[in-house]
Formats: C-alpha cells, sequence, structure tokens
C-alpha cells in the first residue's frame, strides 16, 4: 500500500460557483450553521475569515468522536481555489501531510463542481487517510443545501 498520494475527485453542486467559493474562502465561521451535524465550530487563531494565511481549527465529529483540525488557510481569488494546509489534530496523528484543495469551477448559472484535490502522506502503514478525504468530500456535499435555500 502507498504510504503518500494525491486523491482526486468532483463534486457536484447546485448553486453558484461564486456562492460555495465565499463559504469555504471567506463564510468558514457559518459552516457549524450549514453542516452543524459534521462541523460543530471553527475558531480563528489569526489573520481575517477572509485572509490568505489566516489560522483555524475546526471542530468536527468523525465516526462518532469528538475530533479536531487546525489549519493555515490559502486563498486563489482567480482559481476560486481554497487551499487548507494542516498543522495540527487528529489527522496530524496519522498523517504527516494533509493538503485539501478546493475549486469551484462554473457550470452553468446555477450548477458547478467541486474540484477537490488531497494530498497526503502517511506517519505509519496502517494510517489510513481515505477517511479524512472522504470526510471532507461530504462536508461539500452536505453544504450544497444551505447554498441553495440561500440564493438571491
Amino acid at each position: 500500500m502507498a504510504m503518500s498520494g494525491t486523491y482526486m475527485t468532483d463534486v457536484p453542486l447546485n448553486g453558484s460557483a461564486e456562492k460555495h467559493y465565499k463559504l469555504w474562502s471567506s463564510e468558514t465561521h457559518r459552516i457549524p450553521d450549514t453542516i452543524g451535524h459534521l462541523i460543530q465550530g471553527v475558531i480563528l487563531h489569526e489573520g481575517d475569515w477572509d485572509s490568505h494565511g489566516s489560522i483555524k481549527t475546526w471542530k468536527y465529529n468523525l465516526d462518532g468522536k469528538e475530533e479536531e483540525f487546525k489549519e493555515r488557510t490559502e486563498i486563489d481569488e482567480e482559481k476560486m481555489a481554497v487551499t487548507m494546509t494542516a498543522l495540527d489534530g487528529q489527522v496530524m496523528e496519522e498523517l504527516k501531510v494533509y493538503i485539501p484543495n478546493l475549486q469551484f469551477i462554473p457550470e452553468s448559472q446555477n450548477a458547478c463542481v467541486c474540484k477537490v484535490s488531497v494530498k497526503w502522506e502517511k506517519r505509519t502503514e496502517d494510517s489510513e487517510p481515505a477517511k479524512f478525504y472522504k470526510f471532507l468530500e461530504k462536508m461539500i456535499a452536505d453544504s450544497d443545501d444551505h447554498i441553495l435555500h440561500n440564493q438571491e
């Protein structure tokens, strides 16, 4: 089994790419209200909610356990992309590297796709990165409902 790799998938979404990008790039403080069944809180440590290089901790529930994910956010306005480099938390107990990138690409006025790419490297052969990137994929898909109900 590989010790490192890149997971890639497309998550089809309803609603505009701009609204999805805005939620994930500058409105992460709203995500617990959006997908509270997955994310219980997002705490800002450095920077602003919408600033490149900001540091945040996400509180979430994975497989019935409360966990945290501390990350540094990089924002690419031109590409409508958000990269979150893992700094600390349970994910870093299992992985040396965990870097998800979300890029929101318009398909029409009311539909887009989120191109998800996650670079990962295991700490040990027993580490399982799939549970973390599959959880991220579910977060993105589940936020779709919120975007649809808040179209202007």
